[in-house]
Formats: structure tokens, sequence, C-alpha cells
């Protein structure tokens, strides 16, 4: 039923800084050497992972599925396009003031119970949003969105958390891709499905039964999915499938403090910029997801389901992104100089999608698209890995919490600044705007900070790990010329 994980005593992560798994693999090496722990991984690890990206991809599919057809459901509630929007928004606005209880519970309560509360109020939202089917009922429909938005909070830190408790180091990165890769699925299918099950008629109690059907099978589908989790999600596999999880299990609760490790990592300078640039390539993504349908019908009118299309051409070859990042990261350990190449390419690919958008060619929209996708949605799971390498010992679920933090609140203030540009002015500009910051977090992340990154290791493992400390600076003394940040 498992398969035994190969030893690492004593072995250093080819990591370009002092990593995490370095540090606790060292830790193990100094303090251990006589009797090192059993690992082992298991063949669940694949079950646990894959049932969380579904349950991830059933809650991201909401997040879009009004804003690809604004014009529709403008037109069937009887409101403004910028009501709409929020219908995207409230799932960053949610995030904000919850990510910081639910990253606690998440330390306190483990993955089961976050996983049980998050599939619970996605199927509750899906199901709100069933009765809210006419025309007079958007506050209900309103009220399902939040519900599901909640959820999202429960799920967006897990990733890391999965892929830590039950992957080997081998393959941590890829787990994490996997997880975040459900969710970018679901974002898929919210831009392609919605307007093939939705289209544009002119009767409203025609269209009020095909939004009707769209709410129903997504209701289906996140009973169906929340039956699953409560039967088989487990917390963590019975023995550790690495020595830093090892280590982990010995740490009491009781002498972990939540507020203590959010001041450290508030304190971890090079953690701080890398949530800057995060925040602002993703809170882009969020944008350009959440106005996409308003971009496409300016320039193409009656082109709702080339819009979704256009939509899940960015998602598909994101998740390409992600997945070839994720095992790049896994075989290289080469977080900076990654993150730089895929965040200068989300500008160049910005550039171009917003210089070719008003061509007349849809083809070419396909082509810039599937292009800025590839670049800016294969950036978020390097996002999380590197955030859990700059952070160690610290919780992965609190630093990818703070990371989607950053995501959320910007990607509220480019969402409204883009729309509001937008309208007074044309598509073009709201998208240059969007490039300039991505043009910010580019410069952000090719500042020379390895000082700062060595600063933000150190800050963490001194207090916990004073045997890692001195070793780092030997490692520093004897390879300094070989190692590059």
């Amino acid at each position: 039923m498992c398969d035994e994980s190969k030893p690492v005593d004593g072995e250093v992560n080819d990591n370009k800084y002092f990593s995490k798994t370095a540090a606790t693999d060292a830790e193990v090496t100094f303090e251990h050497r006589s009797a090192p722990p059993e690992t082992r991984l298991y063949k669940k690890r694949w079950v646990i992972v894959f049932l969380f990206s579904l349950y991830s991809l059933c809650n991201s599919y909401q997040w879009i599925q009004y804003g690809i057809i604004n014009n529709i459901f403008m037109r069937f509630y009887g409101v403004d396009s910028f009501t709409i929007d929020w219908m995207s928004m409230i799932y960053m606005l949610t995030y904000i003031p919850l990510i910081f209880p639910v990253a606690w519970l998440l330390d306190k309560k483990g993955l089961r119970v976050i996983a049980l509360v998050a599939a619970a109020l996605n199927c509750t939202g899906t199901w709100i949003k069933v009765a809210s089917a006419r025309p007079d009922l958007f506050p209900v429909t309103f009220l399902g969105q939040f519900t599901c938005s909640v959820a999202q909070v429960f799920i967006l830190g897990m990733p890391s958390r999965i892929a830590s408790v039950w992957f080997g180091s081998e393959e941590v990165s890829t787990a994490c891709s996997i997880g975040v890769f459900g969710n970018q699925l679901g974002i898929a299918i919210g831009f392609l499905v919605p307007p093939i099950l939705v289209p544009n008629v002119d009767d409203l109690d025609e269209l009020a039964a095909h939004i009707r059907v769209m709410f129903y099978i997504t209701a289906g589908v996140a009973t169906f999915l929340f039956v699953l989790v409560v039967i088989v999600f487990q917390e963590r596999p019975d023995i550790p499938p690495t020595h830093a999880q090892a280590a982990a299990r010995r740490i009491s609760p009781e002498n972990y403090s939540y507020t203590a490790s959010i001041h450290r990592l508030l304190r971890n300078k090079a953690f701080i910029l890398l949530v800057i640039t995060y925040g602002l390539n993703v809170g882009c993504f969020y944008a350009v997801s959440t106005l996409l349908n308003r971009m496409i019908i300016e320039h193409y009118p009656g082109e709702e389901v080339n819009a979704g299309r256009i939509g899940l051409t960015i998602v598909i070859a994101g998740m390409v992104g992600s997945l070839i990042c994720g095992i790049w990261l896994d075989r290289s350990k080469t977080y900076k100089q990654t993150t730089l190449a895929v965040y200068l390419m989300s500008l160049v690919g910005m550039v171009l999608y917003a210089f070719t958008l008003d061509l007349g060619h849809l083809w070419v929209v396909f082509i810039t698209a599937g292009t800025l996708g590839f670049f800016m949605t294969g950036y978020l799971p390097l996002g999380f890995e590197f955030a859990v390498e700059l952070t160690f010992p610290e919780s992965e679920g609190t630093s990818s919490g703070l990371l989607n933090c950053s995501a959320q609140v910007f990607g509220i203030i480019f969402t409204i600044c883009q729309g509001k540009i937008m309208d007074s002015f044309n598509t073009l500009a709201g998208n240059l705007f969007l490039c300039a910051f991505l043009l910010i977090g580019t410069i952000i992340t090719g500042a020379d900070c390895s000082i700062l990154i060595y600063l933000g290791i150190c800050s963490s493992l001194i207090p916990q790990c004073p045997l890692m400390f001195q070793l780092m600076f030997k490692l520093l003394n004897t390879e300094k010329k070989h190692w590059v940040v």
C-alpha cells in the first residue's frame, strides 16, 4: 500500500541559498544521526491532492461564472456592469479579513477540518444560487456567491500545506502545482461553460431556465465532492514523508504562537518583497479575468462564447506553465532566477495582449492571451514555493495566506481602476495601466536582494536552529564563489 522514501540524512539541497530542505535535513543529521526517523510515501497522497484539486476547481469555477457573461447577467438582474464585477471581486474582498483566522484554524485544527468546512460552504452556496434564478432575486444570488467566497478562504492556503504534509522533498513543488492546477482548471471551466449553458437570448423566462440549469449542475457537483471529502480526506499520513515533517510533528502545538509567526514573517524583508511582487502579478491576472468579457465585447460584439474561449486559453496555458515550473523547481531549486524569468515574460505577454486586442483578428488575441496566461498564471505555484523556502520554519498556511491576501488587495484595486479607465478612455489604456505595475514588479523581483534573502532566512532559523546558523556560515565561507541568488 505504500512505497519507501529514500533516506536523505546529511544531504544538503543544492538550492542556491539555505533552504527549508537543507536546514531540516542538516538538523536531523546533527541531532539524530544515530536514529533517523522513519519516513514513508503513501500512494493515498495522490488521492488527497487530486480530491483537493477537484473541490478547489468547483469553487474557483464560480468565481468567474458571472463575469464572463457580464452583459447577460446585467440584463437578467437589471443591474449595472460594476455590480456584476463585484460578483468576482467579492471573492477577493472576503479573503482579506478572513485569511488570518482561517490560517490560525489550519494550524490548530489541521487539514481535514479545513477541507470539510470548505467543501460544506461551497456546497451550501451552490444551492442558495439554485433558488436565485429569477430577475428579482439578485440579493439571493449575491448571498450564494458570498458563501462560496468564504469557502475559497479555506481553500487557497492549502496546496503548500498538503504538499509538505503528504509528499517527499523531491515532489513538493510538483504536488503544490497540482493543487494550484485544480484552481486554475476551475477558472478555465468558468470561462468556457457559462457562455455555452447561458446563451444571450431575448426571452427572460428562457434565460432563467438556462441559468437554473447551470446552477443545478454546479450544486450537484459540489454536493458529490462534499460527500467524497467526508469519506476520503485524511488529516495526515501515519508515517511522515520527510524528516522535515517528522521534526515538525515533535513540536507541541502549545509551543507554537500564531501571532509571533505573523510578526516574524512581517519582519522578513525578503518575504515582504515577494508578497508585494506576487500581489502585483496575480492582481493583474484577477483584473484581466474579471474584465475579459467587457474587453472582448467592446472590440468583437456578440462574441460572448469566444470571450469564454479566450479566457479558457489563458488558464489552460497557465496550467501547463504551472506544471512545468513545478517540475523545474523540484529539479533545479533555482527559485529566484525562475521567478524573475517568469515575471519578465508575464510583462512581455501583457504588452503583446494590450497592443493586439483591437487588431480585429480573434486568432491573434487567442495567441497573445495564451502567451500571457502561460507565464502570468504559471507564476502562481512559484510564489507559494518561494515563500515556503524564504520563511521556513514558519507555517506554510500562514505564508501562503499572506501572499493570497496581497493578491486579493491588488486584485480589487486593479479591477476597479482598470474598469474606470476603460469607461473613461479605452481598453488599451486599461491594459497599459496593468503593464505599468507589472514593470514595477519585474524591477523589484530583479533587484539584487541576496542580502535580504540571507537575512530573512537567518532571522527565522537562528532562534530555533542554532546549529544551522553555524553550518550556514561555514558553507558560505567555503562555497561562497559558487552561490548565486
